[in-house]
């Protein structure tokens, strides 16, 4: 089914607080969408039921950071009267779209799911796995289909979800009629924009391995984070050849530097890729570099940690805003189930045709 509108659907796990990875990742792009007026609808969800399927004997984690992603949502620019921001398990229409299309899946395809595979491989669930963790790709089909969304903006890693959901769709039309809206996948510009390392040059940031820079640190503690930096560990003296490859300041560098950057703090480069010939001959410190890159951090997050300090002041109004924004949500997921149900034939109590061709047939027999 075609939707004349475009609307966008995306969010995060309330997990942790999010950091500069789920910024440049998502965050940045969510806001660019948001205001260049091309989506009719936007709606952003604070994934607890997904949280809760591996964090299920830890409720107050995912409670407690709630608010956190809400707060790091609006300081990065998010604006509640352009887009939607939502809690997820406050909308049972998303359980039940969940429950009808688990029937359109088969526990051998969801095992095939790339995605799912290395989340399991991950945290080592192997055949321990929650059936609800194992069941989520069932569930971000429900997510993105009950707001009719046209378009899902993901990083590569996650590109099997969204096949997975255009398959329920397929599916659940072909059987049903055409009901529900198959989305599209928007993936990030920008390479260095796919997924940063840690700052201890490790594939991901973790909080548990204490290598994120957050959102909510404070100047201080950004600073520190970047001067420690995992660069090159060949690079011993400044006069030494350094190396680009699995080197997290210049992975930094390429996602969030740009030539204004250079005019501004480092005059002496024309651009990244001469920053990058002088480091890989040798003569290039790393302290040097590390300090441009905390000036654009810096410069990056100042406003950020501004509009935060605001909502920081009115935590009942930040409450309000998701929970005005999960209402208006529901109505829409509302509407989508009254559809499928209608498809599925199972509204039974909404069918006047029904009632009255069944009506007519006892009269008959009578």
């Amino acid at each position: 089914m075609e939707n004349k509108q475009k609307i966008i659907l995306t969010g995060d796990r309330p997990t942790g607080r999010l950091h500069i990875g789920h910024y440049i990742g998502s965050l940045k792009r969510r806001v660019e969408l948001q205001n260049s007026g091309e989506f009719d609808k936007i709606f952003i969800m604070i994934a607890d039921a997904q949280a809760l399927t591996d964090n299920f004997d830890n409720p107050e984690k995912v409670r407690q950071n709630i608010i956190e992603v809400a707060l790091d949502y609006l300081s990065a620019g998010l604006d509640p009267s352009k887009v939607n921001i939502f809690i997820q398990s406050q909308i049972s229409e998303l359980t039940e779209l969940t429950f009808f299309y688990s029937n359109l899946v088969t526990v051998s395809r969801l095992q095939r799911n790339p995605t799912v595979k290395s989340e399991i491989q991950m945290r080592n669930f192997e055949t321990s796995i929650p059936v609800g963790f194992f069941t989520y790709p069932i569930s971000q089909a429900a997510d993105i289909t009950a707001f009719k969304a046209t378009t899902v903006p993901v990083g590569e890693d996650q590109l099997p979800m969204i096949e997975q959901c255009k398959e329920i769709v397929h599916k659940f039309n072909s059987i049903y009629g055409e009901t529900l809206v198959t989305p599209e996948a928007l993936v990030p510009k920008n390479e260095a924009q796919g997924r940063l390392p840690g700052t201890d040059g490790k594939q991901k940031m973790s909080k548990s391995l204490g290598n994120c820079i957050y959102l909510s640190d404070d100047e201080k503690t950004v600073k520190t984070k970047i001067m420690s930096m995992y660069t090159d560990p060949l690079h011993l003296q400044v006069s030494d050849p350094g190396h680009l490859e699995g080197n997290a300041v210049f992975t930094y560098l390429d996602a969030f530097s740009d030539k204004r950057h250079f005019e501004e703090y480092l005059p002496e480069y024309q651009d990244l890729q001469e920053l990058k010939d002088h480091y890989t001959r040798g003569g290039l410190g790393d302290v040097k570099v590390k300090k441009f890159l905390n000036n654009i951090m810096q410069e990056e997050l100042a406003p950020i940690r501004e509009r935060r300090a605001s909502y920081e002041k009115d935590i009942p109004a930040v409450y309000d805003i998701l929970k005005k924004g999960t209402e208006a949500a529901r109505e829409v997921a509302a509407q989508t189930m009254a559809d499928v149900k209608a498809a599925m034939k199972i509204n039974y109590f909404d069918d006047a045709e029904l009632i009255k061709a069944q009506s007519e047939k006892y009269q008959r027999a009578e």
